[in-house]
């Protein structure tokens, strides 16, 4: 099954429907498989006493309020409807995040195929009881959470009624650091869960999606932008548009380099064999009924004679004809 590569668009949009378009067209014609925006009723979703993240503010200044700032960067749901209208028109799937259980009601009329619960939701059991409720599977991110924290939205969420769950190992710091991206945490999580893993990237590059995919992930999650440089608080943890499709590429040639578990002699290297490997040859002139012995033979290229896996099979027997020197035994 092919790695499902979801291109974040976020709120990188920047409350704008035309922009948000561009960008699921600029997710689809660099390969990805989904299209992800972010939903919200503003008010539900942050306090008038909410401080912004350093990062908000190192991004966007903290003159505004993080419901100031949410407020201008998010759209309504009926953009959100047409938005899906135009992502099936072009051919790329829809996904947005709810992050209010009003969104969640509304997203649920969309009746998107699979919910993405952020790093921010896990530990609000109403909202992971609303989403488990619409049945469908769930991709669920875990940054800024210990093991007990994935462990509880779990056991909310498989007793809620959701589909398979795949967990998203995550750092919710924009960008992340290398040394805190911990990608192997996510094979750690595969194996204390049993459930398919992915990684929602938010270092600088895709390095970290290559090795993710390495390491058996099935979802990869990257925000992109079309512009680095436009204002807003994730523009500049984002991959432009020629940096995501590298991204896909090399997300899709890591798929092709990994292969199966099986190890079997490929079509393309079968024909190297005789000339890579070797014969069992004579190192000299050998004369009919002569012994074979570890001074008259040798080995040499090409491999298309007697094995020198049968060297001591070989050593002993008489010479049934002569051999001139660099010959092929044969019997």
């Amino acid at each position: 099954m092919a790695v499902k590569i979801i291109a974040e668009a976020g709120v990188n949009h920047n409350g704008s429907l035309e922009l948000a378009k561009k960008m699921a067209l600029c997710a689809k014609e660099a390969g990805a498989d989904v299209v992800k925006y972010q939903t919200a009723v503003p008010e539900l979703v942050v306090s008038m006493f909410a401080e912004k993240a350093e990062y908000q503010k190192r991004e966007t200044g903290a003159a505004e309020s993080q419901l100031e700032m949410v407020r201008r960067i998010h759209f309504g749901f009926e953009e959100h409807r047409e938005l899906k209208a135009y992502c099936e028109a072009i051919g790329i799937e829809y996904l947005s995040t709810a992050f209010d259980l009003k969104s969640v009601d509304f997203l649920a009329s969309l009746d998107m195929p699979v919910w993405k619960i952020p790093s921010g939701e896990i530990t609000n059991l109403p909202y992971l009881e609303k989403v488990a409720a619409q049945g469908k599977p769930v991709l669920l991110s875990t940054g800024m959470s210990d093991l007990d924290e994935i462990a509880a939205a779990l056991d909310v969420l498989q007793k809620g009624g959701a589909g398979e769950v795949t967990l998203l190992h995550c750092n919710t710091e924009y960008p992340t650091p290398d040394e805190d991206a911990n990608v192997l945490a996510m094979v750690g999580l595969a194996e204390r869960f049993g459930l398919p893993v992915g990684y929602s990237d938010h270092t600088n590059g895709w390095e970290a999606d290559v090795a993710a995919v390495a390491l058996g992930a099935r979802v990869i999650e990257k925000h992109f932008t079309l512009d680095k440089t436009m204002e807003g608080p994730d523009h500049k943890a984002s991959l432009e548009p020629d940096e995501l499709a590298a991204m896909v590429r090399a997300v899709r040639r890591a798929e092709t380099l990994l292969g199966s578990k099986e190890k079997h002699v490929t079509e393309s290297e079968a024909k190297n064999r005789p000339v890579a490997r070797k014969s069992i040859v004579a190192a000299r002139i050998i004369a009919a009924g002569e012994p074979l012995t570890e001074e008259n033979l040798t080995v040499k290229r090409p491999g298309d004679g007697l094995s020198p896996m049968l060297w001591h099979d070989v050593i002993g027997r008489a010479a049934p004809r002569c051999f001139e020197r660099d010959e092929q035994i044969q019997f």
